[in-house]
This record gives structure tokens, C-alpha cells and sequence, in this order.
């Protein structure tokens, strides 16, 4: 062994060498392979003893990668530049004294397991040390190679645990998380109006990022009904928050009974100062139904124009596209009048589910050219199909047949909202909502 590493010849590989072959860190399993190759650490200045700790890793049963260094700051220098399970570290340092070397191989985020060598054989100091951080204490004129290769191996299975734990509790705080910003991004609508449908559903991307897609509706006291859909631009922690602060905008404003036609300059005046990033921008589709239900006024806002479903499904030809909230050109909003007639249903939607792209030859799975997206068509086919079976439940079966035209989960998040008007003597509307991302909707 050198002054700067060194290895201790390796035993026949094992499943250790197939979990380093995948890439598997030590890390991310819940216990350590007896073949597993240790990368260790040794701080000793002293030659003599480095020997004598080299040999007794040989005569232990343990498969090692052994670096040395001098001092602390040199180890702290590979800790840097160099992965380690464990360091075994004496405590009669030239640059440390007393347990100030373990105060600071501690003192990292992800330190390595660490076990105290020292020729000290007195009691106190082995509890301090390990009160300090160490997960061991080993005297050197005690310990033989079996001893030695045992609490390294216990002091690294005891740093994975720890690291699973920790990697245990982030999940379940990310999951919290999650679930919070869903909740903030997908709220219950306010529309009293029992004859109303309102069905909303939400699909997250498979990517495993939440996205910023929201929607709302509100009825107001005149008996109006106010919808709204977006889509902030990216993925991430970032673009969710910016989701569910302008979902909640959009809500408040609309209480507020500020006038349709000044909601989205408002809704962009809290975009810009909230947004992360300057290049960030929402497409948006705003709905105001009449009161009497035979009318509404349609806002685009960059966003893709919603389906009107009668018989059949059709898009509204756009006649007043505005452009995406955030981006720095001129132009405002202005609303386009659709007659809805008598018995009608709008479904708004976010573009997670015509950007889906079609698998099987000539999609996504069976051609070399770029990818066959659904598309509007594509959406609106899947729409007639599910239409077959009513309107009940229409939102579900339309995130089914996309997924399955798919060949799997959607790469993009994707949101649906439904109003639909049975006619002035309908019975009570439909009030749904699917949250495609259970296992139960998996099946």
C-alpha cells in the first residue's frame, strides 16, 4: 500500500459485482452482500500501524478497496473526490486533536460510516468517540483481522439503514408535498347549481414530476358559471406551486365579482412577480356560462379552444386567440360568444392529452419517423367513443382510450373539466371526479 492508496487483493465475485455491474449504489439496498467490495478510508500518519491495519483487513473476511491518507484535511480532500463506505480513522492526527476529526467527518450531508483506531485502551474516550459520531471504537493492541472486518461491516450496514431511512422520510415528505399541490391545484368546485354536470379529472405525467396543470369554476350569484383551465410551461416542484397560487388567484378574482374581460390582466399581474423564471409562461382557457345556460363566453389565452359535445364531439372554431399569459408581446384577450342551445356539455382540457403520441406501427412503437401525436382529432375521436356510453363517466373513459392509444401512462400531466346542461327540467347533474393515478384506475 502507498501513501495515496492501495488495495487489498479482491475475493471471487459474487452479487456484489452484479449490483455494481447495474449500478446499484449500496445505498438504495437494505443489506450489504457479503461479496460487496468496501471502499475504505484509512487516516493513520503512522506507517507502521497502516501496515499492521492492512494486514489485518486481509486476514478478515473482507473484499476491500483501501486508500490511505495522513492527515485530515487529505481525507477530507478524498471524501470530496472519492466515494467511501467507511473510514477508519486514528484519533492522534497531526492537524486534529482530541475527537475534532470525528466532529468533522460528521459534518458532511452523507458522511460515510466511520470507525476510531486508536492506541488508547481507556473506556471514556471509545464513549465519547462514539457520542461524537463514530459508530465504533477499536483499540489497536485488541483487535485481530476478524474483529476489525466485523465492525467495519457492521458500521457500514448501520450507515445504509440510516441513509434508507432517511431516504424513506424525503419520500414521504415529497409525497405530502405532492399531495398538497394536487389538492391546491384540483379543488372542489363552487357551483351550486345542482342541475349543472361538472366532472373533473386529473392524470399525472408518468415522468414522476408534478406538473402545473389546474382548473376551477365558480358560480356567481347572478347564476353565471365562471371555468377556468391552465397549464404552466415545465415540470417540477416550481411549475406546481405557480399552478396552485394562480388557481387560487383566479378563485379569489372571480369572488372578488371582478368583470370576465379584466380576470386574466389581473391573473398576469400575479404571474410575472411569482413566476421562478422570466421565460415561464401559462396557456389558459376561460368559460362563462350564462345564466340561463344557452351562451358562454370562451377566453384563449394561447390555450387550445374546448370541445363542444352534443351528439357528437366538436372544437370551437377560435375566432379570438390571445396569447399566452407571461410572454412579453402586446395584445390582450377578448372573448368569442358560442351558442350552446339546449342540452350541451364543454369540455376543457390541458395539451398532456393530444400530445400523447399514438403507439403501434406508424406511432410511437413501430416507426423510425417522429412520433404520430393523438391530437385534437385523435382527442376527439376518443371523446365519440366514450360519448357511446353517456355522458356519466365520460372523463375517466376519455383518459382510458388516450392511454391505451398511448401504450401505457401519459408522459405528460394532463387535466380535463366538463360542464355539461341536461336541459332547464334535467334531473340533477353529474358530479365526478377522477384522480387517474390509484391502482384500482390502473386496472
Amino acid at each position: 500500500m502507498t501513501g495515496t492508496g492501495g488495495q487489498v487483493p479482491a475475493r471471487p465475485s459474487g452479487r456484489g459485482d452484479e449490483a455494481r455491474a447495474a449500478g446499484q449504489p449500496y445505498s438504495e439496498r437494505a443489506v450489504l452482500d457479503p461479496t460487496d467490495e468496501l471502499r475504505i478510508l484509512l487516516v493513520e500518519d503512522d506507517d507502521g500501524d497502516a501496515l499492521l491495519v492492512e494486514e489485518l483487513l486481509s486476514d478478515g473476511d473482507l473484499t476491500v478497496d483501501l486508500h490511505r491518507a495522513t492527515t485530515l484535511d487529505a481525507a477530507l480532500e478524498t471524501l470530496v473526490s472519492r466515494q467511501v463506505h467507511c473510514v477508519l480513522l486514528d484519533l492522534g492526527l497531526p492537524d486534529s486533536v482530541g475527537l475534532s476529526a470525528v466532529e468533522r467527518l460528521r459534518a458532511g450531508a452523507h458522511p460515510p460510516a466511520l470507525v476510531v483506531l486508536t492506541g488508547h485502551s481507556g473506556i471514556d474516550l471509545g464513549v465519547q468517540a462514539v457520542a461524537a459520531g463514530a459508530d465504533d471504537y477499536l483499540v489497536k493492541g485488541e483487535v485481530d483481522g476478524d474483529l476489525l472486518g466485523r465492525s467495519v461491516r457492521y458500521a457500514v450496514q448501520r450507515r445504509m439503514s440510516v441513509e434508507q431511512q432517511r431516504a424513506l422520510y424525503r419520500s414521504e415528505v415529497r409525497a405530502a408535498e405532492t399531495a398538497r399541490l394536487e389538492r391546491a391545484l384540483l379543488p372542489t368546485p363552487l357551483v351550486q347549481d345542482d342541475r349543472l354536470d361538472v366532472m373533473v379529472g386529473y392524470v399525472p405525467g408518468g415522468n414522476g414530476l408534478l406538473g402545473g396543470d389546474f382548473f376551477d369554476a365558480v358560480e356567481r350569484p347572478d347564476g353565471t358559471v365562471l371555468c377556468v383551465i391552465g397549464d404552466v410551461a415545465g415540470h417540477g416542484p416550481d411549475e406546481a406551486a405557480l399552478g396552485a397560487t394562480l388557481r387560487t388567484a383566479w378563485r379569489t378574482i372571480v369572488l372578488s365579482d371582478t368583470q370576465p374581460e379584466g380576470i386574466l390582466p389581473l391573473l398576469e399581474r400575479v404571474l410575472v412577480p411569482e413566476r421562478s423564471r422570466p421565460e415561464v409562461f401559462v396557456t389558459l382557457c376561460q368559460v362563462v356560462i350564462s345564466a340561463d345556460r344557452r351562451t358562454a363566453e370562451v377566453y384563449l389565452a394561447g390555450h387550445l379552444a374546448p370541445l363542444l359535445l352534443r351528439d357528437v364531439a366538436s372544437e370551437i372554431t377560435p375566432t379570438a386567440r390571445g396569447r399566452a399569459l407571461g410572454i412579453p408581446v402586446s395584445g390582450g384577450w377578448t372573448s368569442q360568444t358560442v351558442e350552446l342551445g339546449e342540452r350541451w356539455a364543454l369540455m376543457l382540457y390541458t395539451d398532456g392529452l393530444v400530445e400523447a403520441t399514438v403507439a403501434g406501427p406508424g406511432g410511437r412503437g413501430g416507426s423510425r419517423e417522429r412520433p404520430q401525436r393523438v391530437g385534437v382529432e385523435g382527442l376527439r375521436r376518443a371523446v365519440d367513443r366514450a360519448l357511446e356510453q353517456g355522458v356519466e363517466g365520460v372523463v375517466e373513459r376519455v383518459f382510458r382510450s388516450v392511454r391505451d392509444l398511448h401504450g401505457g401512462p401519459l408522459a405528460d400531466d394532463a387535466a380535463l373539466l366538463v360542464l355539461g346542461w341536461g336541459g332547464d327540467e334535467a334531473s340533477p347533474g353529474e358530479r365526478t371526479a377522477t384522480l387517474a393515478d390509484s391502482e384500482e384506475w390502473a386496472r
